[in-house]
């Protein structure tokens, strides 16, 4: 698959995003299996609401994600891809870059970990640049503001 910010054949799912519909199949199985969910059902909902439309849907797939992370030692690889996965599309690029950079340190040669960190760097570099320029447009304004006040002061 190619884009705009090049060529990611691997992470695609940064991309990728679930209907409500399916997110609902995977919440009834979870809903079904109440009081005792198995691991692997509350990773399927995790990993389906990390990829769904909404912000509040990737919270609650992080929160689970999290959760699975620290009760189930075999689950940590999968789960900071998708915790990663989850932060970048939330926008909280940097906590993205921690989990996909512990991941990396495991699994250095892992393609589909190294795109998303490629994605979550462009997505900062761009975070950076943004934030540069209005931060030079706000001094801009204030140098402007600053001569106008001093330059009635002096006449």
């Amino acid at each position: 698959m190619s884009n705009n910010d090049g060529d990611f054949q691997y992470a695609v799912e940064a991309d990728e995003i679930l209907t409500d519909a399916e997110i609902l199949v995977l919440q009834r199985h979870f809903e079904r299996e109440q009081p005792n969910v198995r691991v692997q059902t509350r990773f399927n909902y995790a990993w389906g609401l990390t990829r769904g439309n909404k912000k509040e849907q990737h919270k609650l797939g992080i929160e689970m994600m999290h959760d699975i992370y620290d009760k189930h030692p075999e689950r940590r690889r999968e789960c900071m891809y998708y915790l990663a996965m989850g932060y970048y599309r939330t926008g909280e690029y940097n906590n993205a870059r921690v989990h996909i950079e512990r991941l990396l340190s495991l699994e250095p040669n892992n393609k589909q970990a190294q795109e998303l960190r490629k994605r979550i760097e462009d997505k900062l570099t761009r975070e950076g640049l943004i934030g540069l320029a209005m931060t030079g447009g706000v001094v801009a304004i204030v140098a402007i503001a600053a001569a106008a006040i001093f330059g009635r002061k002096s006449k």
